[in-house]
């Protein structure tokens, strides 16, 4: 790993021990959470299946994905240490566990049916080999649920790089399926919405979703 690469995960890394010390990891999970489980519950669980969340913040998403029956593995991994170590004291049961990695470096030879990722695959220092390795972690026809509000049609959003100064890609919603496409996924997409919300934009643009399926042999 060259130096520039380092110093952004670096910097991302820093960013999200900082928040998960102030707190912000219960702000993400309540921010989220409205429709991400909105998304969620549109999903067939009806057969056992394993589960990863890349970047899985203190785990909110693995506690709701591991209480399902079907469950069988649930597991989170996230580039931040202190959101790891908030995820593992929040542990509920045997299904779920934590591990301390970045997607792109975490050596894992098994297999998922299911591959989630939200507000995580933009801080990536490459996108193209974060969705290429998610791809080879799914088993054949499985699905990778991938959720962002930063893309470049949800202009109140936009903003957000420059707050955060750290290194954000931000797409448009075709870029985003085309990355998707070029790595093999049978792509579709979601938008979520929160008419509820006081903010215009969670009501007019909500949660882009973009679903890739793994071909099937």
């Amino acid at each position: 790993m060259n130096k520039k690469i380092e110093l952004i995960m670096d910097n991302v890394s820093k960013k999200f021990d900082d928040w998960a010390i102030n707190g912000k990891a219960e702000s993400m999970e309540k921010g989220h959470g409205i429709n991400v489980l909105k998304f969620l519950k549109k999903i067939s669980f009806d057969k056992p299946f394993s589960f990863l969340d890349v970047g899985c913040g203190n785990g909110w998403v693995i506690r709701y994905v591991s209480d399902l029956s079907t469950c069988k593995k649930a597991i989170g991994i996230d580039k931040s240490k202190k959101m790891i170590i908030q995820a593992n004291k929040k542990i509920n049961n045997n299904k779920e566990s934590f591990v301390y990695t970045d997607v792109e470096s975490w050596k894992y030879t098994g297999k998922f049916d299911f591959i989630f990722a939200m507000e995580s695959i933009y801080y990536a220092d490459s996108m193209e080999k974060a969705i290429e390795k998610i791809y080879k972690l799914l088993k054949p026809g499985g699905k990778f649920f991938c959720g962002t509000d930063f893309y470049t049609e949800n202009k109140a959003t936009t903003k957000w790089a420059s707050v955060m100064k750290i290194q954000m890609h931000l797409h448009s919603k075709k870029e985003w399926k085309e990355f998707f496409k070029n790595v093999g996924f049978i792509t579709t997409t979601k938008q979520i919405k929160d008419l509820k919300s006081n903010e215009k934009w969670k009501k007019e643009f909500g949660t882009l979703f973009i679903i890739g399926t793994k071909p099937a042999k």
